[in-house]
């Protein structure tokens, strides 16, 4: 199974597909998010988004921002 996750900065759509995973710089600490992650929203500080796609790992270094998780589908609202 796989996760939809779609990152939108200010500027434009920074990824849209499929990934395993999901760490995001929460305010209270980094976490990662997994297929069946119960429904949340977070926000982001400054840091490191990090996820795994069919063809590796990509970062991304974020200002801040928020993470909406529901059903397997990630929404992340980013400043970059």
């Amino acid at each position: 199974m796989s996760l939809n996750l779609k990152i939108v900065s200010p500027e434009k759509i920074e990824f849209d597909g499929k990934v395993e995973s999901v760490f995001v710089p929460g305010t209270l600490g980094e976490f990662e998010i997994l297929t069946g992650h119960a429904p949340i929203i977070s926000s982001l500080e400054k840091g490191k988004v990090e996820y795994i796609t069919s063809e590796g790992r990509v970062q991304l270094m974020i200002l801040g921002g928020f993470v909406e998780v529901k059903k397997d589908n990630v929404s992340l609202c980013v400043e970059i």
